[in-house]
């Protein structure tokens, strides 16, 4: 490797949320998910036991009551525990997927804003380990080929100026459309 190149510095993301209006949604569709299979968990422990009997004992007594009622408490207080603890995990799993998305959209919507501007020079570059990588790369040799296309187009048209039996007028309108080439596009 010549040492006079530098290396690319890796991008590195300082915000933690880099769209907040997505990333919300996104962690919160997955928290309802929870929320809902919790419901439905009580529902369904506390429906197959309705039609069953429990014999426990309180304060030295013996005490016979449906299932669904004596266990009731223990299975909303453990799938409370269960659902809070998942759900930290959850909003930790999905905001750090959810980065991986919204992150390169970011970068993606620079960049493409530059290209349209006419900087056939920019390129798109997200993270080793983020999502949209071959469509970066699609990207970049898209406007690689434009960038080409163009120079090849310029230099054409500039040879095509310099010919001597060019009439003045062609000539003109040449070195103009080479010159609207330069100003609209960074090549």
């Amino acid at each position: 490797m010549n040492p006079r190149k530098k290396r690319p510095t890796p991008i590195k993301r300082k915000q933690i949320f880099i769209n907040k209006e997505f990333q919300t949604r996104f962690i919160l569709k997955f928290i309802l998910i929870l929320i809902l299979s919790a419901a439905i968990s009580i529902c369904l422990t506390l429906v197959n036991t309705q039609d069953t009997l429990t014999s426990s004992f309180v304060n030295s007594k013996l005490l016979i009551q449906n299932t669904n009622l004596a266990i009731m408490p223990s299975v909303i207080y453990t799938t409370l525990i269960t659902t809070v603890l998942t759900g930290l995990i959850v909003i930790l799993v999905t905001l750090f997927v959810s980065h991986k998305i919204a992150g390169p959209m970011f970068r993606f919507e620079k960049n493409i804003d530059r290209i349209i501007q006419g900087d056939l020079k920019s390129r798109i570059s997200i993270r080793k380990k983020d999502q949209f990588q071959e469509l970066a790369i699609s990207l970049n040799r898209m406007v690689e080929s434009l960038n080409n296309n163009l120079s090849d187009i310029r230099i054409h048209a500039h040879a095509l100026a310099e010919k001597k039996d060019l009439p003045e007028t062609c000539r003109r309108e040449i070195l103009q459309l080479n010159e609207k080439i330069n100003t609209h596009f960074k090549l």
